[in-house]
Protein backbone atom coordinates (compact mmCIF):
# COMPACT_ATOMS: atom_id res chain seq x y z
CA UNK A 1 0.00 0.00 0.00
CA UNK A 2 1.70 3.53 -1.04
CA UNK A 3 0.63 6.21 1.56
CA UNK A 4 1.65 9.35 -0.25
CA UNK A 5 3.37 10.43 -3.85
CA UNK A 6 6.50 9.01 -4.39
CA UNK A 7 9.41 11.02 -6.41
CA UNK A 8 11.51 9.20 -9.40
CA UNK A 9 14.68 8.63 -8.14
CA UNK A 10 17.82 7.89 -10.99
CA UNK A 11 18.19 4.44 -11.32
CA UNK A 12 22.05 3.33 -10.29
CA UNK A 13 23.84 0.96 -12.57
CA UNK A 14 25.84 -1.78 -12.32
CA UNK A 15 29.47 -0.75 -11.21
CA UNK A 16 28.10 1.01 -8.13
CA UNK A 17 29.34 -0.45 -5.07
CA UNK A 18 25.97 -0.40 -3.44
CA UNK A 19 24.89 -3.39 -6.08
CA UNK A 20 27.40 -5.67 -5.24
CA UNK A 21 27.08 -6.13 -1.34
CA UNK A 22 24.34 -7.34 0.88
CA UNK A 23 22.08 -4.72 1.81
CA UNK A 24 21.26 -3.39 5.83
CA UNK A 25 18.06 -5.16 7.53
CA UNK A 26 15.42 -2.41 8.26
CA UNK A 27 14.52 -1.73 11.62
CA UNK A 28 12.68 1.29 11.44
CA UNK A 29 9.22 1.74 10.38
CA UNK A 30 8.57 5.58 9.88
CA UNK A 31 7.51 8.14 7.53
CA UNK A 32 11.38 7.78 6.26
CA UNK A 33 10.47 4.13 5.24
CA UNK A 34 6.81 5.02 3.60
CA UNK A 35 8.50 7.95 1.63
CA UNK A 36 11.40 5.36 0.05
CA UNK A 37 8.58 2.99 -0.42
CA UNK A 38 6.83 5.70 -2.56
CA UNK A 39 9.41 6.59 -3.73
CA UNK A 40 10.44 2.90 -5.19
CA UNK A 41 7.22 2.56 -6.94
CA UNK A 42 7.96 6.15 -8.84
CA UNK A 43 11.16 5.18 -9.85
CA UNK A 44 10.25 1.82 -11.28
CA UNK A 45 7.10 2.94 -12.91
CA UNK A 46 8.97 6.02 -14.73
CA UNK A 47 12.04 2.95 -15.70
CA UNK A 48 9.08 0.71 -17.11
CA UNK A 49 9.70 -1.59 -14.36
CA UNK A 50 8.04 -4.87 -13.19
CA UNK A 51 10.30 -5.10 -9.98
CA UNK A 52 12.81 -2.51 -8.00
CA UNK A 53 15.26 -3.23 -4.78
CA UNK A 54 15.99 -0.07 -2.59
CA UNK A 55 19.65 -0.17 -3.66
CA UNK A 56 18.54 0.41 -7.50
CA UNK A 57 18.27 3.87 -6.47
CA UNK A 58 20.87 3.91 -4.21
CA UNK A 59 19.58 3.37 -0.93
CA UNK A 60 21.12 0.60 1.15
CA UNK A 61 18.07 -1.19 2.84
CA UNK A 62 16.17 -4.18 2.27
CA UNK A 63 13.35 -3.23 0.71
CA UNK A 64 11.52 -4.17 -2.64
CA UNK A 65 8.73 -3.31 -4.60
CA UNK A 66 6.88 -5.29 -7.52
CA UNK A 67 3.95 -4.65 -10.02
CA UNK A 68 4.25 -7.82 -12.14
CA UNK A 69 1.97 -10.16 -13.55
CA UNK A 70 2.36 -13.98 -12.31
CA UNK A 71 1.77 -17.14 -14.32
CA UNK A 72 -2.03 -16.43 -14.58
CA UNK A 73 -1.70 -12.80 -15.68
CA UNK A 74 -2.97 -11.27 -12.04
CA UNK A 75 -0.65 -8.55 -11.88
CA UNK A 76 0.62 -8.01 -8.30
CA UNK A 77 1.55 -4.63 -6.66
CA UNK A 78 3.65 -5.22 -3.46
CA UNK A 79 6.27 -3.98 -1.21
CA UNK A 80 8.49 -6.22 1.14
CA UNK A 81 10.61 -4.92 3.84
CA UNK A 82 13.58 -6.94 5.23
CA UNK A 83 12.36 -10.05 2.35
CA UNK A 84 13.32 -14.22 3.07
CA UNK A 85 13.12 -16.14 -0.20
CA UNK A 86 11.71 -19.23 -0.32
CA UNK A 87 12.21 -22.19 -3.34
CA UNK A 88 10.76 -25.51 -3.93
CA UNK A 89 12.06 -28.24 -3.00
CA UNK A 90 12.43 -30.06 -6.30
CA UNK A 91 13.40 -27.00 -8.31
CA UNK A 92 12.01 -27.03 -11.65
CA UNK A 93 14.04 -24.36 -13.45
CA UNK A 94 12.77 -22.42 -16.47
CA UNK A 95 14.92 -20.88 -18.74
CA UNK A 96 13.88 -16.95 -19.97
CA UNK A 97 14.82 -14.06 -21.02
CA UNK A 98 15.99 -11.59 -18.27
CA UNK A 99 16.83 -8.20 -18.01
CA UNK A 100 17.63 -5.40 -14.90
CA UNK A 101 17.11 -1.62 -14.81
CA UNK A 102 20.49 -1.37 -13.28
CA UNK A 103 21.92 -3.25 -16.47
CA UNK A 104 19.53 -1.23 -19.07
CA UNK A 105 19.63 -2.32 -23.16
CA UNK A 106 21.06 -6.09 -22.25
CA UNK A 107 19.18 -9.30 -21.39
CA UNK A 108 19.62 -12.94 -21.07
CA UNK A 109 18.84 -16.38 -20.88
CA UNK A 110 18.72 -16.95 -16.85
CA UNK A 111 17.43 -20.37 -15.54
CA UNK A 112 14.95 -19.93 -12.09
CA UNK A 113 12.75 -21.91 -10.16
CA UNK A 114 9.35 -21.77 -12.01
CA UNK A 115 7.56 -20.73 -8.14
CA UNK A 116 9.00 -18.56 -5.43
CA UNK A 117 7.53 -17.11 -2.07
CA UNK A 118 8.82 -14.76 -0.17
CA UNK A 119 8.27 -13.78 3.41
CA UNK A 120 8.51 -10.67 5.11
CA UNK A 121 7.00 -7.35 6.65
CA UNK A 122 5.44 -4.31 5.33
CA UNK A 123 6.62 -0.57 5.84
CA UNK A 124 4.46 -0.84 9.02
CA UNK A 125 5.80 -4.46 10.43
CA UNK A 126 3.23 -6.36 9.27
CA UNK A 127 3.87 -9.79 7.95
CA UNK A 128 3.90 -10.28 4.14
CA UNK A 129 3.83 -13.09 2.19
CA UNK A 130 3.74 -13.05 -1.56
CA UNK A 131 3.52 -16.62 -3.49
CA UNK A 132 4.46 -16.59 -7.45
CA UNK A 133 4.50 -18.42 -10.20
CA UNK A 134 5.49 -16.95 -13.76
CA UNK A 135 7.45 -14.01 -14.14
CA UNK A 136 6.76 -13.12 -10.62
CA UNK A 137 8.27 -16.25 -9.22
CA UNK A 138 11.63 -14.63 -11.46
CA UNK A 139 10.99 -11.45 -9.98
CA UNK A 140 10.88 -11.96 -6.12
CA UNK A 141 14.12 -14.02 -7.05
CA UNK A 142 15.87 -11.48 -9.00
CA UNK A 143 14.75 -8.48 -6.49
CA UNK A 144 15.86 -10.76 -3.81
CA UNK A 145 19.20 -11.35 -5.41
CA UNK A 146 19.49 -7.65 -5.78
CA UNK A 147 19.33 -6.95 -1.35
CA UNK A 148 22.37 -9.87 -2.14
CA UNK A 149 24.14 -8.23 -4.09
CA UNK A 150 24.23 -10.21 -6.45
CA UNK A 151 22.74 -8.93 -10.03
CA UNK A 152 21.49 -11.50 -12.89
CA UNK A 153 24.77 -11.14 -15.00
CA UNK A 154 26.69 -12.21 -12.19
CA UNK A 155 24.67 -15.65 -12.77
CA UNK A 156 26.40 -16.09 -16.10
CA UNK A 157 29.40 -17.13 -17.47
CA UNK A 158 32.73 -14.44 -17.32
CA UNK A 159 32.55 -13.99 -21.10
CA UNK A 160 29.17 -13.56 -21.95
CA UNK A 161 28.87 -10.94 -18.41
CA UNK A 162 31.66 -9.15 -19.76
CA UNK A 163 30.09 -8.59 -23.66
CA UNK A 164 26.32 -7.82 -22.02
CA UNK A 165 28.34 -4.87 -19.58
CA UNK A 166 30.23 -4.11 -22.81
CA UNK A 167 26.82 -3.43 -24.42
CA UNK A 168 24.65 -1.41 -21.35
CA UNK A 169 27.80 0.68 -21.30
CA UNK A 170 26.91 1.97 -24.33
CA UNK A 171 23.08 1.91 -23.46
CA UNK A 172 21.20 4.87 -22.03
CA UNK A 173 20.37 4.79 -18.45
CA UNK A 174 16.55 4.25 -17.92
CA UNK A 175 13.95 6.27 -15.58
CA UNK A 176 14.86 9.76 -14.63
CA UNK A 177 18.38 11.06 -15.25
CA UNK A 178 20.74 11.41 -13.03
Amino acid sequence: MQTRAGTPRPITRYGNPVLHRRCAEVTSFDEDLQQLVADMFASMAAAEGVGLAANQIGVDARVFVVDCPDATDTNVVAHVVNPVLHLPEGRELEVDSEGCLSVPGVRADVGRPTTASVTGVDMFGQPVRIDGTGLLARCLQHETDHLDGLLYVDRLPAKQRKRLLSESAEAPGVGVPE
